[in-house]
């Protein structure tokens, strides 16, 4: 059977006009500013004069990734269409695709299948400028910060402990490692830089955890770029960048509408990803999605020990924000992966090699009722290669925890896949009241912050904090930021920091490399393993397989 690509099902799509969804999410055409037919920008003020109260929030997550496949953002996009099928107000609010997963190997963030958000090929490409704007942003403070040691220097800056980097939104490794203002005195002082993917720069957490244009300014301001000769932090403030910056971002910062293959309004908004940053969708555009619709689904990226942590304990402690019920997507395919299985041996019914992958399933589970304290169901995208007794085995672990599993097939079947996940969590809205709390408190020190997330959410034995990250934990102590939350940059492929130990291990211990501030956003970045915050291309890129016709038809997007 010869099934469609992403693309050519996106592309066959008939698209309702952007106006029509906006009516449809209850706003009003003065809020709209319209990107051509399909897509809009919506302004904040919105939020402002809107008497409609929020919604109930539901977060997707998902177990540890492998090359198997789960699903996350499509069964999302499945799941909201599933809710307004079965009669319920709903939004759906995503992260923005990088162009550098896009053009690499990971693929887009647009869904898959017949659960997609549409136009496909606008939001995986430049969409609505959001990124654009973002690195404009990031490479106007270092370059103000260069400029200013070229211009005499006044703050003093030490140019051995600059901390900023400039930012392109593409893998580009030949970027990691840098040295510029080479050329002679007018053309600035030689030293070493670098870049990182822009979604991995600071100015795109502060961009997805701003609350308004003010706050947004006072977030700007706080961004350290370096340090003094004296040993003091040197802001973008101090540098008066704020003002340029946020005139840069200030129509990024006003969330997007666009729609599913269904027509169920979809906002999709910033784009951080979760092994080095916080991955979650901007604060502006989940706020609105929760006023617009009774039902709001929302996702965090990676597995739940990445994407669903800081979820938690980062966004939802910054905005006040109280999920109502956790889905975790899982597939038999890939659970079998964290048994031991290579990809080519997935299609054979095995149960060995579930029951020794399940235990990563039953881990983020349990973190998710236990350690958080809210409802979840466990959502199964089934392959057809899947057998029955690879599913009741699953069913039945589950429910040893008390937890449903729904089998979904959204990528398939679109809404009418996701139905009886609907109903699911409708009943965990509506039955089971959670009693959400966060994995650790902010009362006490840096290392116990970081000790908190290994133990209980990655079920490690405990952290060996690096000579060199030990001092960084100690000055950043001194300067008053250990009161922040942890932000920690780990492999997405283990709950350790080894990303060859699959399922669920125990009795490790995580490395810390190096702790920085992002004093903008507002919490420590905490650096283990070897996480780039620059990727590469593959030995074959995506790249290579995309192309556009005379008629400006693209292909060989997914």
């Amino acid at each position: 059977m010869a099934y469609k690509t992403d693309i050519e099902i996106a592309q066959a799509c008939k698209l309702r006009p952007i106006g029509e969804i906006a009516a449809r999410a209850h706003i009003d055409e003065r809020y709209v500013e319209q990107y051509g037919r399909w897509k809009a920008k919506i302004d904040p003020a919105l939020l402002r004069e809107t008497e409609r109260k929020d919604g109930k929030l539901v977060l997707v997550t998902a177990i540890t990734p492998t090359p198997a496949g789960e699903g996350k953002t499509t069964t999302t996009i499945g799941l909201a269409d599933g809710l307004r099928r079965i009669g319920r107000d709903v939004t759906v609010a995503l992260r923005e695709p990088s162009l550098g997963p896009v053009f690499g190997i990971k693929g887009g963030a647009a869904g898959g299948g017949y659960a997609q958000v549409v136009p496909m090929e606008d939001i995986n490409l430049h969409f609505t400028g959001d990124f654009h704007a973002i690195g404009a942003a990031n490479n106007l403070l270092a370059a103000m910060l260069d400029n200013h040691i070229q211009q005499g220097n006044a703050l003093h800056i030490d140019p051995r402990r600059i901390t900023w980097k400039r930012c392109v939104d593409m893998n580009d490794r030949q970027l990691r490692f840098v040295v510029d203002g080479l050329g002679g005195k007018a053309n600035g002082m030689p030293r070493e830089d670098g870049f990182d993917i822009t979604v991995a720069s600071e100015i795109m957490a502060v961009f997805c955890l701003a609350s308004s244009i003010s706050d947004l300014k006072e977030r700007l301001g706080r961004i350290i770029v370096g340090y003094s000769y004296e040993g003091n932090p040197v802001t973008a403030a101090d540098l008066r960048a704020v003002g340029a910056m946020a005139a840069l971002l200030k129509d990024a910062l006003k969330p997007n509408l666009v729609q599913t293959l269904e027509g169920t309004p979809a906002f999709v908004h910033g784009g951080p990803f979760a092994n080095i940053a916080h991955g979650c969708n901007s604060v502006m555009a989940t706020r609105m999605a929760l006023r617009m619709g009774d039902y709001t689904v929302t996702e965090a990226g990676f597995g739940a020990d990445l994407g669903a942590e800081k979820f938690l304990d980062i966004k939802c402690r910054m905005a006040g924000l109280t999920p109502d019920a956790v889905v975790i997507v899982a597939t038999v395919r890939a659970l079998k992966m964290h048994g031991g299985l290579g990809k080519s041996e997935l299609q054979n019914e095995n149960l060995e090699a579930l029951e020794k992958g399940v235990p990563n399933l039953l881990r983020h589970v349990s973190n998710i009722r236990n350690v958080y304290g809210l409802p979840c169901v466990v959502a199964v995208n089934r392959f057809p290669t899947d057998t029955d007794a690879e599913i009741d085995f699953i069913i039945q672990k589950c429910r040893a925890l008390g937890v449903n599993t729904v089998l979904s097939t959204v990528w398939a079947e679109g809404g009418k896949g996701g139905e009886a996940l609907a109903r699911e969590v409708v009943r965990l809205c509506e039955e089971e009241k959670g009693e959400f709390r966060f994995s650790y408190g902010l009362d006490g020190s840096i290392e116990d912050k970081i000790r908190a997330v290994v133990t209980k959410i990655y079920g490690g034995k405990d952290v060996s904090i690096l000579p060199a990250a030990q001092k960084q934990i100690d000055e950043l102590t001194k300067l008053g930021f250990d009161r922040l939350p942890v932000c920690i940059a780990k492999t997405q492929y283990s709950f350790s920091d080894d990303p060859t130990k699959p399922g669920a291990p125990e009795g490790f211990t995580v490395t810390v490399k190096n702790v920085k501030v992002s004093a903008g956003a507002g919490f420590l970045v905490v650096l283990t393993g070897d996480i780039m915050t620059m990727p590469g291309l593959p030995k074959v890129p995506a790249a290579e397989k995309i192309d556009v016709d005379e008629n400006g038809r693209i292909s060989g997007l997914f």
